[in-house]
């Protein structure tokens, strides 16, 4: 029933909107409060906090839809879901309250800041910094390529409060976005997912209380931020599932729609081959989005069945899209059909979150840990 209801919405609410949110590089926040009134977004934030109470695998068949309407709308649909993470995970009873419930009771969005503009892949060399003064922390620092920053009501962000501890010592903060010393930059002009808010966001002696120090202690930055993306890798590869399924979709009707040499296109058998392997990839992928998704709700650690899931969807992804381009033929290379602006929303799949080379660096660490 859930995945039913994401599908309608998608199909009603998202899919005859997303070509304008793309060419007008717009954010589509009444689409996304339509979405937040039926329940379909904050899915993994407890009850008690305002939140749907579910489960990461029932978040992953939501995103599926979400981004088979179209994949822009789900990122920006899903920043909440990165963000509250660490809160969700690591957060005091009273951030909980406060800032989950924020999300909840409005259609809010939160940002999610560790990307910095000289370090992304490898975090450890993030160079923002937060020093205890009294009640407060003086946050300093520049983020780069924020999901939703434009619109956030409050960021995650990490900095070092300790940097000769190395990652040991960084720390997690809440930061409200209306504080002074909050500057957002300018909106990127990303080759996809244009309807996705993305910029640089500036610390410049932000005054963060101490009540704002996630978990309430120093250095346990890294370790949160790490475990929050067990959560959100799943739902990255689900969304690279429902951009390869609507990207077969539309190359399957249309190798039915068109004919050449006196056939229709999917009886070439060339033509049928590069449907057959598009239609695997989409399977395993989301087999793997299912099966790291349910160890996440079962508390089984996940951080390579999360890799796995994230790497072959995401690669999987860019390699269906473009394959739908090709059956399209010259058509495909044109705006004016929908592959053309799913095969560069896939791109970014291959990057965020941990590119397809972290993934494979991850479960490379993980399946040689006990050697």
């Amino acid at each position: 029933m859930l995945r039913e209801l994401a599908h309608e919405f998608a199909q009603d609410s998202i899919r005859p909107h997303a070509k304008h949110w793309d060419d007008a590089n717009e954010f589509p926040m009444d689409v996304i409060a339509e979405a937040h009134g039926l329940g379909l977004t904050n899915l993994h934030v407890p009850e008690e906090y305002g939140g749907m109470g579910m489960g990461i695998a029932d978040e992953v068949l939501v995103t599926e839809e979400f981004a088979w309407g179209d994949p822009g709308f789900s990122t920006a649909a899903y920043s909440n879901g990165l963000t509250a993470g660490p809160v969700i995970t690591g957060g005091t009873e009273e951030q909980k309250i406060e800032y989950l419930g924020r999300l909840t009771s409005a259609p809010k969005i939160a940002s999610y800041c560790v990307t910095e503009p000289a370090a992304g892949s490898d975090v450890a060399s993030i160079e923002s910094l937060a020093v205890r003064d009294g009640d407060h922390y003086i946050l300093n620092g520049e983020k780069m390529f924020i999901t939703g920053a434009g619109h956030a009501d409050w960021f995650f962000v990490l900095a070092f409060t300790d940097k000769s501890a190395g990652y040991k010592g960084m720390s997690s903060f809440i930061v409200e976005s209306a504080w002074d010393g909050v500057e957002l930059g300018k909106k990127e002009s990303n080759m996809g997912q244009r309807a996705s808010d993305t910029r640089g966001v500036l610390f410049d002696d932000v005054h963060v209380p101490v009540e704002n120090l996630i978990g309430g202690r120093e250095g346990n930055g890294w370790f949160n931020a790490m475990k929050a993306f067990d959560l959100s890798r799943p739902n990255v590869a689900a969304q690279a599932v429902g951009t390869s399924r609507a990207a077969f979709e539309h190359a399957l009707q249309y190798s039915d729609e068109r004919e050449t040499f006196g056939k229709k296109l999917h009886r070439h058998q060339a033509i049928q081959f590069m449907l057959a392997d598009m239609k695997t990839k989409i399977e395993a992928s989301r087999l793997l989005t299912w099966r790291t998704a349910w160890e996440a709700d079962n508390g089984i650690r996940n951080t390579e069945s999360a890799a796995h899931a994230k790497r072959f969807a995401a690669d999987s992804c860019m390699e269906i899209t473009t394959d739908a381009v090709q059956i399209f033929g010259g058509y495909g290379y044109s705006e004016e059909y929908p592959v053309a602006r799913l095969m560069r929303a896939a791109k970014v799949l291959q990057i965020y979150e941990g590119s397809s080379q972290i993934q494979r660096m991850i479960i490379g660490r993980e399946m040689t840990r006990d050697l």
